[in-house]
């Protein structure tokens, strides 16, 4: 005869199927990967400045990089936020009308961004084989590329989804932390532009 189990049950049927926020491990993987990902920018910009330390001149033997459009890709990533929050706060409140909206506005912001990063490319005004310092730059730049490019590819999966459906409440999440990301990639267009065209002008 077998004894009484005597182990005891957690009910957690009380608790909500859908959370947002640290509360989800969404929001945990998410977190996770922008650490991993933020970890690869660091030891990128690391490399650049070991590299204009060995040198007198920087850039050498070369010119500045253009402003014009780093700059324009700044303005146009650090507006993009706004549609990127209010998105966010539409999905937390499980308003599809509204995350179609700003999520629609966001990747038009996402396709800009993309855009003008062409043109930053040719006013860098150096090629990725020319040196040291031509390579770091093209390195810091098309790594902040290809994730603004993955998150716009992202976020029109995530618009198409929220177009068609079906929209369970899981997929509000989904819409939630895709801004989550974007903040991310947002932040560190900020000290990568100082880095590519502001350093060589102070330094």
């Amino acid at each position: 005869m077998r004894p009484p189990d005597t182990r005891r049950v957690l009910d957690v049927s009380v608790l909500p199927r859908t959370v947002f926020g640290h509360q989800g491990l969404i929001w945990w993987g998410t977190a996770g990967f922008m650490v991993i990902e933020g970890s690869i920018f660091v030891i990128a910009l690391v490399v650049y400045f070991y590299l204009r330390l060995q040198v007198t001149d920087w850039p050498p033997s070369l010119p500045n990089p253009g402003l014009f459009y780093g700059t324009l890709n700044l303005a146009t990533v650090l507006l993009s936020l706004l549609p990127a929050y209010i998105a966010k706060t539409k999905a937390e409140k499980f308003d599809l009308a509204g995350v179609r909206l700003w999520l629609t506005i966001l990747v038009l912001f996402g396709v800009a961004a993309v855009v003008i990063r062409a043109f930053e490319y040719f006013a860098l005004n150096c090629r990725w084989d020319d040196n040291a310092y031509g390579s770091i730059v093209w390195t810091l730049l098309s790594m902040h590329t290809i994730h603004v490019a993955t998150d716009v590819v992202d976020s029109m999966v995530l618009l198409t989804l929220a177009l068609t459906g079906p929209n369970t409440k899981t997929r509000f999440v989904d819409y939630s932390e895709n801004s989550l990301y974007w903040y991310f990639i947002v932040a560190w267009w900020v000290p990568i532009y100082v880095t590519i065209y502001l350093m060589p002008r102070w330094l």
